[in-house]
């Protein structure tokens, strides 16, 4: 079944942090309500409107994720007809999108909220590192591979050891993005940095430094999505949902079936079959970067480069303000926020390009942009293709 066009992204709302915080001391429920209201209010409805509810859940982890849509409803007055907590990790935003089109498709809802809010920062926690434990971390823990980094830099290794791929070209992906967050005011770290301050900066877990890592900050953001009839009514231009596709493949590392693949390979292919375009449609994309090689690892199973080449796909700031493959515009995970789970802050930003609402940082005729996320420790992967007009 193909939910091209059945849904339209019609308002978006985010919160503003300072040094990565949120302001006085504000709760996981207060900053995702102050979200809805704003992506309401964009949208031109009220939360009386709402009658699908979309939030990823975590229980009982302080100030990581959410709460469950059923402790979300009643904080924020919503008795919906349709929920759905699905929880994938970093993912699960995207996955959200998909699920929540197939619902108003289906009629069973028509106006569905995405949430999301954390406040790691303020309550100074991680999100996979208070993860509770599973069945497989057995072969990992007792070991001492730190997590998520660890993880992350097994296939970073795995990829250079096959690919030949240096630190140089995993920098280039960390300076391209702050580039992008010098032009976003919102942004958390905006200073200029250079490929040799990668190198230079301290070693997380081999290969990978510090600024080959995402932030830790707090952040909140939420997603209104509608039915055709709803949107001609709503006060911004809609935002079409072109294709989705979600798909998942492990939950820890060392069962990862190929270390330089990720299920992007597959969620992807069924994004771009849905929505009737190819690569060279894609007017820029925003791909979860919680590290350099998830970039890296995510273009090649997109497709838009061969395995193996994506340090010479994004060699020379070609992702960067003035490259011709604009990528992670706001300045991603790596320099504008990263809130435990980054992927609805993905959607956000790609909206707003496509409403041209971007000012400095703005994509020239932005039509068509691809959006994936990645969860666990590149265990999930769902990617939307969205479309303006």
């Amino acid at each position: 079944m193909s939910i091209k066009n059945a849904a339209a992204i019609v308002g978006v709302g985010d919160i503003e942090l300072e040094e990565g915080k949120v302001k006085d001391g504000l709760s996981v429920l207060q900053i995702q309500a102050i979200a809805a209201k704003r992506a309401l209010d964009d949208a031109g409805l009220t939360k009386s409107d709402v009658d699908g509810l979309f939030v990823a859940g975590l229980w009982g982890v302080p100030g990581v994720g959410t709460f469950p849509s059923v402790v979300m409803g009643e904080y924020l007055g919503i008795e919906p007809n349709y929920t759905d907590s699905t929880q994938i990790g970093g993912s699960s935003f995207e996955a959200h999108i998909g699920h929540a089109a197939a619902a108003i498709q289906a009629g069973l809802c028509e106006v569905a909220l995405i949430l999301y809010g954390s406040t790691q920062k303020s309550e100074r926690s991680r999100s996979l590192a208070g993860r509770p434990p599973t069945f497989t971390a057995q072969y990992e823990t007792p070991f001492g591979l730190p997590s998520p980094a660890g993880a992350y830099a097994m296939a970073a290794h795995r990829h250079m050891h096959q690919y030949g791929t240096t630190n140089e070209d995993l920098a280039e992906i960390a300076v391209a993005t702050r580039k992008w967050a010098q032009l976003n005011p919102y942004a958390t770290k905006r200073d200029t940095i250079s490929i040799e301050d990668v190198l230079q900066s301290p070693m997380i877990t081999d290969p990978l430094h510090i600024l080959d890592c995402c932030l830790v900050t707090d952040g909140a953001g939420a997603v209104v999505l509608v039915s055709p009839e709803r949107a001609k009514d709503c006060r911004k231009k809609p935002v079409w949902i072109l294709g989705q596709g979600e798909a998942h493949s492990h939950w820890s590392i060392q069962a990862m079936p190929d270390l330089t693949m990720t299920s992007a390979a597959q969620s992807g292919k069924r994004a771009f079959e849905m929505a009737g375009v190819g690569h060279d449609d894609i007017d820029f994309v925003e791909i979860y970067d919680s590290f350099t090689i998830t970039v890296l690892l995510t273009l090649e199973s997109l497709g838009f480069c061969k395995r193996g080449e994506g340090g010479d796909f994004v060699k020379n700031q070609r992702t960067a303000p003035g490259g011709d493959f604009p990528m992670n515009t706001n300045g991603g995970g790596l320099s504008y926020a990263h809130p435990g789970m980054y992927g609805i802050f993905l959607i956000i930003e790609a909206v707003r390009q496509l409403r041209g609402e971007c000012g400095e940082r703005q994509v020239k005729e932005a039509k068509i942009g691809l959006v994936n996320g990645t969860g666990g420790t590149l265990s999930s992967t769902s990617v939307v293709i969205l479309g303006r007009d």
